[in-house]
């Protein structure tokens, strides 16, 4: 009776193990052999590129080894339009850019860099993960593009070559790279500054040569681009935040089992909370690090409230551009978010 129950019991657990082969075995014939690129502009030792490499190494491990990520930092491809081309148009499998520059395809990505919008990352972090980032996201496939999260850029700051920025009148008459975008040239606009669009590729020489006296960006990004080897002063304005998704070609996505999706979308996620915490930590550090390298000043409250005053036009403006039922969806979140009424 004993051993007919073992030998039961036995045969159970061999179908179990045969059962769960043959399902493994099913899983694994949905995962093909895959060498995929991922482009970014950033430095490899940014927050974005340890992103990155935990991006690749989960889809590696989940994968068995089969599908391959291989990362191309510095721009080295080619500047975020060319990217962003190459993504749609299917030559590239990944890339990650700021939001800002999504608006020339969807002009509601705006949205997330309008100035002074957000109070801390956690509440960029709640609006790109809820329904205002999913609803935009899942609006970039007509454009040839599957979307995988927004990832933390931080909040951005000025550095300049000519004097520290301490009130709006500072800004008069500088020199300042911005995004290719419509809103940060009307910000910049707005505080008198003359603003000069350029790709991220190509500002450090520019700063160099002098062709431009400063650029906005978070302090991660200022380190790691080594800024503070030609420009003097960074003042910490914090007035855009710039959150950065991570964009699959359409073209890569459709060719994929669910299998293999599904590993992507995975890792996608598991990274973006990794890069998040990487980018937190980083900020901290950074400052610290560039307060021995350049003249680092902080802005008053009352001269930020002035900031804020005078580029509300900016956002009354682009308000309209990405349309009411929008705006009031994230002015209802981040009200829900700081216990509003």
């Amino acid at each position: 009776m004993k051993t007919s129950l073992i030998r039961r019991a036995t045969l159970a657990a061999l179908g179990t193990i045969a059962l769960a082969s043959a399902m493994s075995g099913a899983w694994a014939q949905d995962i093909k052999e895959r060498n995929l690129k991922f482009a970014f502009s950033l430095a490899k030792d940014h927050p974005l590129g340890l992103g990155a490499q935990k991006f690749s190494e989960l889809v590696a491990e989940k994968s068995g080894g089969k599908i391959k990520v291989a990362l191309f930092p510095n721009a080295v491809l080619g500047g975020d339009p060319q990217n962003l081309s190459a993504v749609r148009g299917g030559t590239l499998d990944f890339a990650s850019m700021a939001t800002g520059l999504l608006a020339g395809i969807d002009k509601q990505f705006m949205v997330f860099d309008f100035p002074f919008l957000f109070n801390t990352p956690q509440e960029a972090y709640a609006l790109a993960d809820g329904p205002v980032g999913t609803q935009l996201q899942a609006k970039l496939a007509d454009h040839g593009l599957v979307g995988l999260g927004i990832w933390d850029l931080g909040f951005r700051n000025m550095t300049n070559s000519k004097r520290p920025i301490a009130k709006p009148e500072d800004l008069q008459g500088l020199k300042i790279r911005v995004i290719a975008s419509p809103i940060y040239l009307d910000m910049f606009n707005t505080l008198g500054a003359n603003p000069v669009p350029m790709t991220f590729g190509e500002v450090y020489g520019a700063l160099e040569s002098k062709a431009i006296d400063g650029q906005d960006n978070p302090v991660g990004v200022i380190e790691s681009a080594k800024f503070s080897e030609v420009q003097k002063y960074l003042s910490l304005t914090r007035h855009v935040y710039t959150g950065m998704p991570v964009l699959m070609s359409k073209k890569t996505w459709d060719g994929m089992s669910e299998a293999e999706r599904k590993i992507i979308v995975e890792s996608a996620n598991e990274a973006k909370q990794e890069e998040r915490r990487i980018a937190q930590a980083k900020e901290i550090e950074s400052i610290a690090n560039l307060s021995k390298q350049m003249q680092v000043n902080e802005v008053a409250p009352a001269e930020l409230a002035r900031l804020r005053q005078k580029v509300q036009p900016v956002i009354d403006k682009f308000a309209q551009q990405v349309g009411e039922p929008l705006m009031n969806e994230v002015n209802a979140e981040l009200a829900r978010m700081r216990g509003s009424k």
